[in-house]
Formats: structure tokens, sequence, C-alpha cells
């Protein structure tokens, strides 16, 4: 596995987030990005937006060469 930057780190806990997010949804119908961000529907969708672009950056980085 190649080292892990910065940038590396982020993605990872994005996606991290994102994945205890998505079980906390399945098991408890609890979205708590909604719960602490859903008075500010914007910064939710920015925090959407950036687990995903994180997944995506992790599937590059998980297939790039060394």
């Amino acid at each position: 596995m190649a080292k892990m930057g910065t940038l590396d780190w982020i993605a990872m806990i994005l996606v991290i987030i994102g994945a205890v997010n998505w079980g906390l949804v399945g098991l408890l119908q609890l979205d708590l990005v909604d719960k602490i961000f859903g008075g500010l529907p914007i910064l939710a969708k920015v925090i959407y937006i950036l687990v995903g672009l994180s997944g995506l950056y992790l599937i590059y980085f998980v297939t790039k060469k060394k």
C-alpha cells in the first residue's frame, strides 16, 4: 500500500464518517449528519458531497501504482 499523505487521511476519515452514518441509518434510522447539521441544510449537503468525493478519491488511491 502506498504511503498516506494528508489528503489521503482526510479522505479516509470522511469515508469512515460516512460509513458510520449509513450504519446508523440502517440500524436505527438515525441520520447523524442531519441531526448535527439539520438546521443548516447547505452544510449537511456539503458534508455529503465531501464524503462522496472522498470515496471516489479512495478508489483512485487504492488502485494507483506505487
